[in-house]
């Protein structure tokens, strides 16, 4: 029988240390209670994100297939601790990565990471291959320069924008250039996300202040990418105007074991505007949940 997981009610934190600073760090647990397999999702970069905002129409089937399901927070994301990062993001975050999972006794999980989450999934396998079950990667893995668009993106820029002036207005033009069709985005997900920006100024203040100390926020791991044994799965929206599309292209052909699906019609946000499709998607490359030996 499917269950629904709620946001409140799957809430958790956990105390990690990093450079001798104790973090709290929040995620959210979805267990099935079938002693299977663990997927952690890993969300994007932008004001006011979290894990559960980017991946909430994909919880449910992953459960129902048996899958526990994690939602983690970064630092300075969430309900997350603030921190300011001077030095390569991904690394941070797969520090923390490590971290939860070492606390919750998890040997080993399948990383499932959006724009920023990606660089964080793809940091993770480099550094504790070991840990890493199957890798799947939706705008976002490497760094780098575009062949075909200038750089910083259109998305990048409003990110930016919204990071230093954080208005209804701000968040509306970068969320209608983050999917392909905004007729989408409602009023309350608009508010929604602007409550979760405003929460937690700190996030903000600390967001440019890393930008200040290192532009270069996210390193370019294409060559490093045949080091990835994973099998990986690569989705990415044709219409991306954060991350273009060659990108996905240079993971997939970096990456020994990797496939690209590319969406039509897709914006940066391909398990949220594709969400049935993505799903099946998904869970087929998963394959049947196996139970930990």
């Amino acid at each position: 029988m499917s269950t629904t997981y709620t946001e409140l009610e799957t809430s958790h934190f956990v105390t990690l240390a990093h450079q001798g600073e104790d973090y709290r760090v929040h995620y959210n647990d979805c267990d099935p209670g079938t002693g299977g397999e663990v997927v952690l999702m890993l969300h994007g970069s932008g004001p006011g994100a979290t894990s559960w905002a980017n991946f909430n129409r994909n919880i449910d089937p992953l459960t129902d297939a048996g899958y526990r399901v994690i939602l983690m927070d970064m630092p300075g994301w969430g309900a997350s601790d603030p921190i300011i990062n001077p030095g390569s993001r991904p690394d941070l975050n797969a520090h923390f990565v490590k971290g939860l999972i070492d606390a919750l006794g998890i040997a080993r999980v399948h990383p499932v990471g959006n724009s920023m989450g990606g660089h964080s999934a793809m940091a993770f396998a480099l550094t504790w291959p070991e840990h890493v079950g199957k890798l799947i990667l939706m705008g976002g893995g490497t760094g780098g320069i575009s062949s075909f668009t200038p750089m910083p993106t259109e998305g990048i820029r409003l990110v930016n924008k919204l990071y230093r002036d954080p208005t209804l207005e701000n968040l509306r033009q970068m969320m209608e250039v983050f999917v392909y069709d905004p007729s989408d985005l409602t009023d309350e997900l608009f508010q929604t996300r602007l409550e979760n920006i405003h929460q937690q100024r700190k996030h903000l203040e600390n967001f440019i202040e890393s930008l200040r100390l290192n532009p270069n926020q996210y390193p370019d791991f294409g060559p490093r990418l045949r080091e990835v044994k994973a099998e990986t799965f690569i989705f990415w929206g044709r219409d991306d105007r954060f991350v273009p599309l060659d990108a996905g292209l240079r993971l997939v052909a970096g990456i020994q074991d990797a496939q690209l699906h590319v969406f039509n019609r897709c914006g940066h946000w391909a398990q949220w505007e594709h969400a049935e499709r993505f799903n099946r998607l998904l869970i087929d490359f998963l394959g049947a949940c196996r139970k930990f030996s």
